[in-house]
């Protein structure tokens, strides 16, 4: 028995072989679709049919393409019929119907990577071809082959090119560029020179490898000289965007970081409580995402922006009850407050994992935090980021518009200055520590809006960013906001730089060592606070 099934495998390899390899007879689509669809076939087969499809008119074709590039083309070893996995049911390919046999009949088909590289050019083929799409849509099909074609495809990418010319002159303008990319392979060289003078101002990374190899191992001089001369321009480019780039991530790091320290600075400065809990409240602002989108499950939009007020609330009222029961009898006992808040933190993990489970949570990120603005090819400015950053500035200058035009403000800044001159003033400092502790657990709550959007939702969200927190405070200068702006953001950059150099780990030792170096000289950090409570 097994010999008969290793003499089968090796006459159909032989017969597809031939088949394949014979220059009188070429593969017709449907039996193209059979090599796709059959189980013995070998990859170079299978990429041989799925090219022969793709010159094909069939309908069905986009779609198989499509499918198999995502590995969601499966065949049936009952009737060796073609089905699309979606939304959880299989579609047959020609007939779009469902696949009513059993599931354990059917079988993915199977691709390698060279196959699944000329699958996606294939569908960016099929999507320039398509004239019922947008011209937009074919455009970014266009620059997404640049670099990537060989000359073989460039007759039929200068045949959509040609007709494209008169109604789409943007389209045709790009597939130039593709058509010029495919040319650098060229035999020859004033094919070579004139394909690199029409992508010479291109800013396209993966040109960037091309130019080298020209300027490293043409054959004509002239035609080296050249290509080392574009190749410097677009090196010289792409270090600029990514410096750009660098200082955009380490701008929204520190966001984060000024988001996560601006309600521990209040608390810190003006109360002189090391609230271990801190991260928590910060837990809590992120599962009042969760709990919103949950209430409005198709609107995940309108649940994150309605969790912004609620998760000041929540944590903000946390914060008071923490503060009015436990804290306030602790203060000018700053071991005991750290131990105390440190205890308030692992209650407050486990009520989470009783309420909601010890799982991550998953948080639907809204359309309008998805996708980037594309300035070229070295550059994009990604959503979220931009939107963190400023969700920031907004959340910093808004409690700096408190705490100095409120009453609450002036208050706070008196008692963080002089307490006792202030209690003698009239000023009830009990009720000032509480709202100060809701206000800055509050703040906490509104860093958790910002952390949902980037990064797991569970219990241990906050132990993730208490350290960082601590260490932005103190750098920056206790009870100073824009200390604590200051120093995140210097510190978002510096991780920035230091990570693709050092690495992440031994970026953030080299951080904290600074930091702990300029606080010897500095105790008080970079902003420090002024007042008799202080000095004293």
């Amino acid at each position: 028995m097994i010999l008969i099934k290793v003499i089968y495998k090796a006459l159909f390899t032989l017969s597809l072989f031939l088949m394949l390899s014979s220059s009188a007879f070429a593969l017709t689509s449907d039996e193209a679709y059979a090599v796709i669809s059959n189980k013995q076939s070998s990859f170079d087969a299978k990429l041989e049919a799925f090219y022969t499809l793709s010159d094909s008119s069939e309908k069905y074709v986009p779609v198989l393409i499509d499918a198999a590039k995502n590995s969601n083309l499966y065949y049936s070893r009952k009737d060796s019929e073609l089905y699309v996995l979606a939304n959880g049911n299989y579609f047959n390919v020609k007939t779009s119907k469902v696949f009513s046999g059993k599931k354990r009949d059917l079988k993915r088909v199977a691709i390698n990577n060279q196959i699944r590289e000329s699958l996606a050019l294939l569908s960016e083929m099929k999507t320039l071809e398509d004239k019922t799409l947008s011209e937009d849509a074919r455009i970014e099909s266009a620059h997404n082959l640049i670099g990537k074609v060989s000359i073989s495809d460039a007759s039929r990418l200068q045949f959509i090119r040609d007709t494209s010319i008169s109604d789409f002159p943007e389209l045709a303008e790009n597939l130039d560029y593709v058509i010029a990319s495919a040319d650098l392979n060229s035999q020859e060289p004033k094919i070579r020179n004139g394909a690199m003078r029409i992508l010479a101002n291109l800013n396209s990374p993966i040109l960037i490898q091309k130019f080298e190899d020209i300027a490293k191992n043409d054959s004509d001089i002239s035609n080296r000289v050249y290509a080392e001369k574009i190749y410097k321009n677009l090196s010289s480019t792409q270090s600029f965007y990514s410096g750009v780039e660098t200082l955009y991530f380490g701008i929204s790091l520190g966001s984060v970081l000024v988001l996560a320290a601006i309600g521990l600075t209040i608390t810190f400065g003006v109360m002189g409580v090391i609230n271990m809990a801190h991260g928590e409240l910060m837990m809590i602002g992120a599962y009042t995402v969760y709990v919103m989108q949950q209430a409005l499950p198709n609107n995940p939009g309108l649940a994150l922006l309605l969790s912004i007020p609620m998760a000041f609330l929540v944590s903000g009222l946390t914060g008071i009850i923490i503060e009015r029961t436990v804290i306030r009898y602790l203060y000018g006992r700053p071991l005991e407050t750290l131990l105390a808040t440190f205890g308030i933190s692992l209650l407050l993990q486990q009520g989470v994992r009783t309420i909601f489970t010890a799982l991550n949570k998953n948080v639907v990120i809204p359309d309008f935090l998805s996708g980037a603005i594309k300035i070229n090819d070295f550059f994009s400015i990604t959503y979220s980021r931009f939107y963190i950053i400023i969700f920031c500035l907004a959340v910093f200058f808004a409690l700096r518009h408190i705490l100095k035009h409120s009453r609450l403000g002036l208050e706070v800044r008196a008692v963080s200055q002089n307490r006792a001159m202030a209690r003698n003033m009239g000023v009830r400092s009990e009720r000032v520590n509480a709202l100060t502790f809701g206000l800055g657990s509050g703040i906490a709550g509104l860093a958790g809006v910002a952390l949902s959007q980037l990064t797991n939702v569970g219990p241990n969200l906050g132990q993730n960013y208490i350290v960082d927190s601590f260490l932005v405070v103190v750098f920056g200068g206790s009870g100073n906001i824009w200390g604590t702006m200051v120093a995140g953001m210097t510190l978002g950059i510096a991780n920035k730089v230091l990570e693709p150099v050092a690495g992440a780990m031994l970026g953030k030792i080299l951080i904290l060592i600074g930091v702990i170096i300029f606080i010897q000289r500095r105790p008080r950090g970079l902003f420090p606070q002024r007042g008799r409570n202080v000095e004293d």
